[in-house]
């Protein structure tokens, strides 16, 4: 395997880049990356067509579909609703409600002290009868969230709620009807968050085919994660799909991949979290790439981290699975 040049389309990137392309003939490899590998690492280019989301549509359009106080499953009046409010703009209603999910996310993160500081008020109100989706609007906070600080104004422990979220039937009638609303109506801090991660190992899956199609070679995550436990006591640094073929896409060296089932837009804390994730990986594996399931918006800059979309790939088992579950 020949080295290649610096391509001065690697910009700020350069230096992850020669650590991708290097990456193979360092004396010591870096963890998940065999001593042997038989046959060689081949050079392998592709080209990946991307069609990011405009930063200023990105702004738009979530100050559009995004009401206070609403942080659930959307009935279908509503998505309709929405599907009309961004008709005019360049972004799906698949990537519309992406970004809702991401924007709301966002807002939970950030609203968290301010509903703690108001547990206080939240109780009397709660126990004065108030609901808690009537709670949820007047703080502008996730349900589960408020419910959370409800219980906390009772001085449980974290502990202590933790247990009682997971098992409703150590609470009050009451409390396990508000809960039980509060968990149906919260698609951010809702407790049960099983069939998301179904959703994201079925995309991760149909992301591995794809490049054993092209003949790519790779290891998956939970194959390193299994070995890093062994060895270190934990998973480390453990992407999607960590490649032993010296993979170029777009012309940028790629050494990894990791895979978001949802839309990547430029908010501030999904990128801060996504970008904490990337300087893992690019520390010991240089360049690699993030492939967004819906897409990503062109304003989201990340370090290290060529940004792609799902465009080029076979994704009809994942839809299939979808609309068996609506």
């Amino acid at each position: 395997m020949e080295d290649t040049e610096v391509d001065p389309a690697w910009g700020k990137d350069t230096h992850t880049c020669l650590r991708a392309i290097r990456r193979f003939k360092a004396k010591n490899r870096a963890m998940g990356i065999p001593e042997n590998i038989d046959p060689e690492p081949q050079t392998i280019d592709i080209e990946w067509a991307s069609n990011p989301v405009p930063l200023d549509v990105q702004k738009i359009v979530g100050k559009l579909i995004v009401k206070r106080g609403e942080f659930g499953f959307l009935e279908s009046d509503r998505v309709d609703e929405i599907a009309q409010i961004i008709e005019k703009y360049p972004i799906s209603i698949e990537q519309a409600l992406s970004l809702r999910s991401a924007i709301n996310q966002e807002k939970s993160v950030y609203s968290h002290r301010r509903i703690m500081d108001q547990k206080k008020e939240l109780l009397r109100r709660y126990e004065d009868g108030t609901g808690i989706l009537e709670l949820a609007k007047f703080v502008d906070g996730p349900p589960v969230n408020v419910f959370r600080a409800i219980l906390a104004a009772r001085n449980h422990s974290k502990n202590r709620i933790k247990i009682m979220l997971k098992e409703p039937g150590r609470m009050s009638e009451r409390d396990q009807e508000q809960f039980q609303i509060a968990e149906d109506a919260d698609r951010v801090a809702n407790v049960d968050q099983s069939e998301t991660h179904i959703a994201a190992d079925l995309f991760e899956d149909i992301l591995c085919d794809h490049f054993e199609s092209i003949g790519v070679r790779f290891r998956r995550q939970g194959e390193l994660s299994k070995e890093q436990i062994l060895s270190e006591g934990r998973p480390i640094r453990t992407p999607d799909l960590l490649f032993l073929d010296d993979l170029r896409i777009n012309g940028i060296p790629c050494a990894w991949i990791d895979a978001k089932h949802f839309f990547g837009s430029a908010l501030s804390f999904p990128r801060k979290k996504t970008q904490k994730q990337v300087d893992r990986y690019t520390e010991v594996y240089g360049q690699g790439a993030i492939i967004y399931r819906h897409g990503f918006c062109d304003g989201l800059h990340l370090r290290g981290a060529q940004k792609l979309d799902a465009m080029p790939v076979d994704l009809s088992r994942l839809i299939e699975h979808n609309e068996s579950r609506s």
